[in-house]
C-alpha cells in the first residue's frame, strides 16, 4: 500500500474537479431531511473518490457523508470525506463548497485535505509538517482579542432546536468582535482560520466529515479546535465545534458558554 501523504491525498482529491464542477448534476437534487439536501454531484465524487482511495490504499475504511458508516472502527485507519460540503451553495450556484478529506490512524486525525475547486484553493496539512495553501504555508492570525477578531458562526440548519441558542450567542459575539461572517461550509471557514483570514468559528453541532480535515489543517497552522466545552474533538461522532486562531480561544468559549 502506499504511503499515506498529504501531496498524495491532494492529488487525488484535485482530480475529482470535473465531476464537482458538473452544474447540471448539481440540479439533479434530492431531499434527505429539513434543509437536508444530497445533489448527484454529492454522489458522483463519493462514488469517484472512495473507487480511486481503495485503489491506492486497499484495506483503509472509507466513512463518507453519503453512505451508512455504522461498520466503522475508529480505532483503526480511516478515510473521513465529506463530498460536497455546501450542498446548498453548489444547489444556488454561490461558488462556495468545498471537498473535504482526513485521514485517521489509532484514533487520531493525521492529515487532512480542503479543496475549493470554483475559487481553486487547496489546503493541506499533516501532522508535525505544517499547513499550506496551493503549496505555500499558511498560519493563523496575530488577533489577540474579540475586539480584534473577524468570526464565522455556523446556523446548524438541520437543527432548528438549536436556533435561539445560535443566534443568541451570535448576538452576543458581534458586540464584541469586529463582524460576523457565514459562509455556508464549515470546512472554507476551518481553512480560512488556517490561512489568517478568519480569527474564529463556531457551530453547535457538526458532523465527522465536516470538521475532520479541518481540525488537522487549523491545528498545524497553530490554531486550536474545540468542542464547545473546550475539550478535546472526538471524530467518531456528531459534536459541537469552536475553532480559533488560540489567542481569543478562552474568550469565544466564554461566549459561547454564557459566561
Amino acid at each position: 500500500m502506499e504511503q499515506v501523504t498529504m501531496e498524495r491525498m491532494a492529488e487525488i482529491v484535485r482530480s475529482a474537479e470535473d465531476i464537482f464542477e458538473d452544474r447540471d448534476d448539481s440540479q439533479k437534487v434530492h431531499t434527505k431531511g429539513r434543509a437536508d439536501y444530497v445533489t448527484d454531484v454529492d454522489l458522483h465524487v463519493q462514488q469517484y473518490l472512495s473507487k480511486k482511495l481503495a485503489e491506492s490504499f486497499p484495506g483503509v475504511q472509507f466513512m463518507g457523508e453519503e453512505k451508512d458508516n455504522s461498520e466503522i472502527n475508529f480505532q483503526k485507519s480511516v478515510w473521513i470525506l465529506d463530498p460536497v460540503d455546501g450542498t446548498t451553495n453548489l444547489i444556488h450556484d454561490m461558488r462556495a463548497s468545498a471537498i473535504s478529506l482526513g485521514y485517521a490512524e489509532e484514533g487520531k486525525i493525521k492529515a487532512g485535505v480542503i479543496f475549493c475547486p470554483f475559487s481553486k484553493e487547496l489546503y493541506m496539512a499533516e501532522r508535525g509538517k505544517g499547513a499550506f495553501l496551493n503549496g505555500r504555508p499558511i498560519h493563523v492570525s496575530r488577533a489577540e482579542s474579540l475586539g480584534e477578531s473577524l468570526i464565522s458562526i455556523g446556523t446548524a440548519p438541520y437543527y432548528h432546536e438549536y436556533a435561539d441558542w445560535t443566534f443568541r450567542v451570535s448576538k452576543e459575539i458581534f458586540l464584541q468582535c469586529q463582524d460576523i461572517r457565514r459562509s455556508g461550509s464549515a470546512a472554507i471557514e476551518l481553512a480560512y482560520i488556517a490561512a489568517g483570514r478568519l480569527d474564529g468559528n463556531f457551530e453547535r453541532i457538526l458532523q465527522p466529515w465536516d470538521f475532520s480535515a479541518g481540525i488537522c489543517i487549523v491545528e498545524e497552522a497553530g490554531g486550536i479546535v474545540t468542542d464547545l466545552e473546550g475539550r478535546l474533538v472526538d471524530f467518531s461522532k456528531k459534536s459541537g465545534i469552536c475553532a480559533s486562531n488560540g489567542r481569543i480561544h478562552d474568550s469565544l468559549l466564554s461566549c459561547l458558554q454564557g459566561e
